[in-house]
């Protein structure tokens, strides 16, 4: 693939590269070999005559993107014998991508695959040769003489030297604090703390970039202009493929970011709307609302008009209009319902914070000397009529109550949240009880905020139960509203964010430097880091950073990311299991008599029941594929790249938390599996879970909204009064704006999408992956396996007695089926966290 096939304007690369053809300053390749070595050449293998990349003159190339296959021919030469590697040269003006090389008629070998997915630049560019290496597998050990160096040095090249500012076309992997969120030289507003490096605000790493500090603080990092926003370093193997709608989705958030929030924002200050009615919020989806007069235009001087139809789903109409989220599709009404609100918990887009209660009252774990008395006030009274017919004794005693805790993570921080943003929020706790028919249904929900006198005074809670009829319901509809904001800002900050994108970077940074191509554990998890280091990037650039995205649109504001931080004080890596994090919350125990050993305590639990047969699928094939290369704990031990990569990652990608003794000391085998077993489903199935339903769920904003305005009304007062004479007014004007709202699902639903060539679990781009051919058989089983479970998904969703499964919105659990389609599909695995 040539570079004018990704920057439409570049002709001037495609018509130098073919001057420089006909000057003969050409591609060239050199074998390298795995059996003779090079006594004057430091023992490395022998390098044979130079072969050149032959008609690349006339291969024009496509001005989509699109493969082109040229010839070589090499002249044999008897010592070279076997090759293990190829050196290839640049001579052209521009770079160029690198898929495949495939020798065919290789004298005792007949085809021999390097797979290679790698951008070649030029090599002025470079201050070490490219290599690539054969499609074979080695352990450190067991590395041909010959190729030994030029494995060593290609990881030595990939750490770089920690100094100055990373380009393009460096190949560096290396890691840096987030101190890049903020722009302290744009005011005090904009000054947002480091994130890692301390036990303040400790933090996963991400990759370096080596920009200059800004001029007002030495220890922050300057800031990339927006408008070239996509242009931040990244390592140019980890960007986007250029097949693949993601340059698009880059683009479109770039858009958002630069030019369409600040028309926008312009539009609503101008004439702040409220939607007055749920009617006006369906307009966004069913007719669109009315965008004013020339505001396209406005935008349009900047963006593509393509762009513009894409992002507004618009022909140039004035109109702004978004596809209608699945859960108002069936049924406009029933998200609204007490059953829909707990089954989300269950099913929907953040279903991994509900948990076991183990006593009643709820516990905190908050420091008392701090935060006061912050236990909580529901008592028997409020549940005891609600628990059909059981005491709250036997309700416990028999796994009957549940609870969506967002109290202890919050309260730090709900002073500050309600004193210096525009939010209103409290630190919540829901309970719930298990019925007979597997649902779940809300019984009580506490509201809570800091003693107005001080924190160590402690809490002050309003308990709400649940009502049917007159202003107590409109009372209780609010209530869910409030407990859904900080179950959307918990999910967006903490289940997505943190716990899949954040903790995933630093694996994709170790393997590149401790790990060699042709070691078994890279073959085996580099799918899984697929355009990860790319959109943390992008996040960083507009989503995360101070005054972004984000921040405009959930309820923490500027205290998001740092609150993230501190929740990762508690994230613990064994723990990321699924099996580990079902149990330590209660939702299931240790059971030989059930399958793979664990038994749900709600059956049906749709994340939970699809969530375990992926976990054991992955586990089968990483422990199929590991017991192949380390048949025993010795070798784990021995292997040298393996030890360096486990205590790199754990010493500097999650330096902050190195001396936790939790930490798997990477000795057994079995320590090997699960490490891997939990880094895979996490970058896979976990963000799969917690992404792909933002826009069939919170697409629809009244239904998850992310900021509350305004705090509960009090008796006596207007808002009182409005909530008795118009509830639905007084419950969007308590909820997100209507800009924020707009401008909150113009974000999720690109990020909700499938790109048309996306790769997903069970599936590798490559076919020629490995050269092994018990491992693409086991890979193979694993296809089949996770056909068996999709088969297995379908048929839960079409069994009437599940009623988590569909719900009364009638949206089929499906976020765990492995294969999805293009779009917003609310299906489908990708291998990696890329998007």
């Amino acid at each position: 693939m040539k570079k004018n096939v990704l920057d439409f304007n570049d002709f001037n690369a495609s018509v130098l590269d073919r001057v420089h053809e006909l000057l003969g300053q050409r591609v060239s390749l050199q074998l390298i070999s795995a059996v003779n070595a090079d006594s004057e050449n430091g023992l490395k293998g022998k390098l044979g005559k130079p072969a050149y990349l032959e008609d690349w003159i006339s291969t024009i190339t496509p001005l989509t993107a699109g493969d082109s296959a040229y010839k070589v021919t090499f002249d044999w030469e008897d010592e070279i014998g076997v090759p293990g590697a190829i050196l290839i040269k640049n001579n052209h003006h521009s770079q160029f991508y690198l898929k495949t090389i495939t020798l065919e008629d290789v004298p005792g070998e007949g085809t021999v695959h390097f797979v290679c997915n790698s951008w070649v630049y030029p090599v002025e560019k470079y201050t070490k040769d490219r290599v690539f290496f054969v499609n074979k597998t080695y352990l450190p050990s067991e590395t041909p003489l010959p190729l030994q160096k030029y494995r060593e040095d290609e990881l030595v090249h990939l750490r770089g030297d920690g100094k100055g500012e990373l380009q393009e076309y460096d190949r560096v992997y290396d890691y840096a604090y987030y101190n890049d969120l903020g722009n302290p030289d744009k005011g005090p507003d904009y000054a947002r703390p480091t994130l890692g490096g301390s036990s303040e605000y400790p933090y996963p790493r991400r990759g370096r970039t080596g920009r200059a500090p800004t001029e007002s603080d030495p220890s922050s990092e300057s800031r990339v202009p927006l408008l070239m926003s996509l242009d931040i370093y990244v390592p140019r193997d980890e960007r986007f493929g250029h097949l693949k709608m993601s340059d698009f989705l880059a683009y479109a958030l770039k858009s958002i970011a630069q030019f369409i929030r600040p028309e926008l924002e312009a539009v609503f200050d101008k004439t702040p709307n409220e939607f007055d009615s749920f009617e006006d919020v369906l307009k966004l989806y069913e007719g669109g609302i009315p965008l004013p007069e020339g505001f396209l235009k406005d935008i349009g001087d900047n963006i593509p008009l393509e762009m513009i139809k894409e992002i507004f789903r618009t022909d140039g109409a004035e109109f702004l209009r978004f596809p209608t989220p699945e859960v108002i599709k069936k049924n406009r009404l029933a998200w609204r319902t007490d059953e829909e609100f707990a089954r989300e918990m269950l099913a929907g887009v953040n279903p991994v914070n509900i948990s076991l209660l183990q006593a009643f009252p709820p516990a905190s774990t908050l420091d008392p000397k701090v935060y006061g008395d912050q236990s909580s006030t529901i008592t028997e009274e409020h549940i005891k009529n609600n628990l059909d017919g059981l005491t709250v004794e036997q309700a416990l005693k028999s796994n009957k109550l549940f609870i969506l805790d967002h109290h202890d993570a919050l309260m730090p921080y709900v002073r500050r949240i309600n004193s210096n943003t525009s939010s209103k929020i409290y630190a919540s706790r829901t309970l719930l009880f298990l019925k007979s028919d597997g649902t779940l249904k809300p019984l009580v929900i506490e509201l809570s905020l800091p003693h107005p006198d001080g924190d160590q005074l402690g809490r002050i809670s309003s308990v709400f139960t649940p009502a049917e009829e007159g202003v107590e319901s409109s009372i209780w509809q609010l209530a869910k509203a409030y407990v859904a904001v900080n179950d959307s800002g918990v999910h967006q900050l903490i289940s997505h964010w943190l716990n899949t994108h954040a903790v995933c970077e630093p694996v994709v940074i170790a393997t590149n430097r401790q790990l060699s191509v042709v070691h078994p554990i890279y073959k085996l998890l580099h799918p899984h880091f697929r355009d990860t280091m790319n959109i943390n990037a992008l996040a960083r650039q507009i989503l995360i950073n101070a005054g972004g995205i984000l921040e405009t649109t959930v309820f923490p504001a500027r205290y998001s990311m740092e609150m993230s931080s501190v929740v990762y004080k508690n994230w613990v890596f064994p723990e990321q299991a699924l099996p580990a994090d079902l149990i330590k919350r209660g939702m299931a125990v240790k059971d030989e008599s059930s399958p793979h050993g664990l038994r749900l305590l709600i059956q049906d639990y749709p994340y939970g029941v699809d969530g375990i047969e992926i976990w054991f699928a992955i586990r089968n094939w990483v422990e199929d594929y590991c017991s192949f290369y380390y048949k025993t704990d010795d070798i784990v031990q021995k292997d040298t790249e393996l030890q360096s990569w486990w205590k790199e990652l754990v010493e500097e990608g999650h330096g902050d938390k190195k001396d936790e003794p939790w930490w798997p000391k990477m000795q057994t085998r079995e320590e090997l599996i699960e490490t891997c077993t939990i880094i895979i489903w996490t970058s896979s199935a976990l963000h799969a879970a917690v992404n792909f339903g933002q826009y069939p769920y919170a697409g629809y904003l009244p239904c998850r909204p992310t900021v509350s305005r305004r705090f509960m009304p009090e008796k006596g007062t207007p808002e009182y009064d409005e909530l008795e004479s118009n509830p639905d007014k007084a419950f969007l004007k308590t909820i997100t704006a209507q800009f924020q709202t707009v401008l909150g699902i113009a974000l999720i639903e690109i990020l909700s999408r499938h790109s048309t060539d996306e790769v997903y679990l069970g599936q590798r781009d490559t076919p020629n992956w490995t050269s092994d051919a018990k491992e693409l058989e086991a890979f193979d089983r694993f296809g089949k396996k996770l056909a068996e479970i999709e088969e297995k998904i379908t048929n839960l969703n079409n069994d009437e007695n599940l009623k988590n499964r569909v719900g009364k919105v009638e949206v089929p659990y499906t976020l765990l089926y492995p294969t999805g389609e293009s779009g917003i599909a609310g299906k489908g695995i990708p291998n990696s966290v890329s998007i």
